[in-house]
């Protein structure tokens, strides 16, 4: 039944790898629309939000399945309902894509208000923390994970710069702006928000590894 057990596990890392490889895709993609103010790509990111959904159910399910039959005890247990956290977080990333290109939605047929210059930065922070986060679960890597979780302050920090430029130098001095304001405003919110779910799979991973919660407590990562 041991056997049984390692190859299920190993399912179950393949599905999230699988899963946690759209969402980066996502990502990605989400930043190219902005970038083209392309509604053909904002469309393809919105449809393949659905697989990313059903992932999530499957993960879900799978990981249930192996709770009732197999009822695994220590590591093997916090990994799978760690799993089952993981997959909600990273559907929840998907979503903030989603988010993000129906924001460009708005901006479509519209000039950009400024050249994109933090948004990028944080869009590739996002996606580095994201990727970090995964490979920490995968090879069970607690230093890493806790790497993801400093870099969380850097992200607030972009997101910070973002909204004082938008808000000081182009909507306080000129409020027909805001238009083509708030849609960037938005963007770099659920960037960010992408940064702190990257951040609560790092925390579940450590826990994963040394049943240490970590949440909460920076000041253990020191």
């Amino acid at each position: 039944m041991e056997r049984h057990l390692d190859q299920e596990l190993t399912d179950l890392k393949q599905q999230l790898l699988k899963m946690g490889t759209l969402v980066e895709a996502a990502i990605f993609e989400s930043m190219e629309s902005l970038k083209e103010l392309s509604i053909e790509r904002v469309n393809k990111i919105i449809s393949e939000d659905r697989v990313i959904d059903e992932m999530e159910n499957a993960i879900d399910e799978q990981c249930l399945d192996l709770l009732a039959l197999r009822q695994p005890m220590a590591i093997d247990l916090r990994f799978i309902t760690m799993s089952m956290k993981i997959s909600t977080d990273l559907e929840r990333i998907a979503d903030l894509a989603v988010d993000i290109v129906q924001r460009v939605q708005d901006l479509v047929g519209k000039p950009l208000l400024k050249p994109l210059i933090d948004i990028p930065k944080l869009t590739k922070l996002a996606q580095q923390m994201t990727k970090d986060a995964l490979d920490a679960f995968v090879n069970k890597d607690a230093e890493l994970a806790g790497s993801v979780i400093l870099r969380d302050n850097e992200a607030d920090k972009l997101r910070n710069l973002v909204q004082k430029e938008l808000v000081n130098d182009y909507m306080s001095k000129d409020s027909s702006t805001a238009s083509r304001a708030v849609p960037l405003l938005l963007i770099a919110r659920h960037l960010e928000r992408i940064c702190d779910h990257a951040t609560n799979i790092s925390e579940d991973v450590i826990y994963m590894i040394n049943a240490d919660v970590v949440k909460h407590h920076p000041e253990k990562l020191k």
